[in-house]
């Protein structure tokens, strides 16, 4: 888009991304026999912002809040931000069955343990 020939009221409309910054989100993760839980704080992200991909092994969150208000602003403490975060998948996650969950601006995402790798007890058979 070419933004040159723009009006200052058509300019004030688009979202100036690059002057937003990007941060790393927190994350906790925790593993049991089943799956590996990744919990992400994302404050102001809302599902339709919140992007989820994997590339081969590695996978990728971002994140973006909704646009700041347009009111003029009294006080500030708190600031949106960008986030975005990747990981290394470990062998032995299906990929085919992550899911996940978003509420109160923290992220579960449930990468669960194929078959093949989650433990299991073996049987004695007496006689």
């Amino acid at each position: 888009m070419d933004t040159n020939n723009l009006t200052k009221k058509e300019e004030s409309k688009i979202e100036k991304v690059a002057s937003r910054p990007t941060v790393t989100p927190r994350v906790d993760i925790y593993e049991n026999n089943e799956e590996l839980l990744l919990l992400a704080d994302l404050p102001g992200v809302n599902e339709d912002r919140l992007r989820i991909h994997i590339d081969k092994d590695q996978l990728t969150l971002e994140g973006t809040p909704e646009a700041e208000p347009t009111t003029t602003i009294l006080a500030r403490e708190w600031r949106a931000f960008d986030y975005s975060r990747s990981f290394v998948l470990p062998g032995g996650i299906d990929t085919g069955k992550i899911s996940a969950e978003l509420k109160d601006g923290v992220l579960r995402l449930h990468l669960p343990k194929a078959d093949a790798v989650k433990p299991r007890r073996i049987e004695v058979k007496v006689g």
